[in-house]
């Protein structure tokens, strides 16, 4: 079954990493490259997605799609990343997200194809 992960990071995490020293980001990001080498077998596909303030939001609930900069709320927590993995079910996806590395949030959710 495939699950997709969302990688929520939040202020907080955000502030901590910025004040990590260069070779503490290094070893930070190395966790990570480590995780998703572990895993690799189980990977279909995903990416880092730049900044927040890189998004465009359009809603198109309203009479007219009304576009606005940013991400759609404001929020002190914003998805950096994601990830699709291919595994047998919910659990396997909780016993991977429970070994992630990195962000504090991690969003499990089934993917429909």
């Amino acid at each position: 079954m495939k699950y997709v992960l969302m990688f929520i990071e939040t202020e907080k995490f955000a502030q901590d990493f910025e004040a990590m020293t260069p070779q503490e980001k290094a070893e930070s990001l190395g966790r990570v490259t480590n995780w998703l080498t572990e895993h690799a077998s189980k990977l279909r596909g995903g990416s880092r997605l730049q900044h927040p303030d890189t998004a465009t939001t359009v809603r198109l609930d309203g009479s007219e799609p009304f576009v606005t900069d940013g991400p759609f709320v404001e929020g002190k927590e914003v998805i950096s990343g994601f990830q699709e993995i291919e595994v047998e079910d919910l659990d396997e996806a909780l016993r991977m997200v429970r070994t992630w590395p990195g962000c504090p949030i991690v969003e499990i959710r089934p993917a429909m194809f």
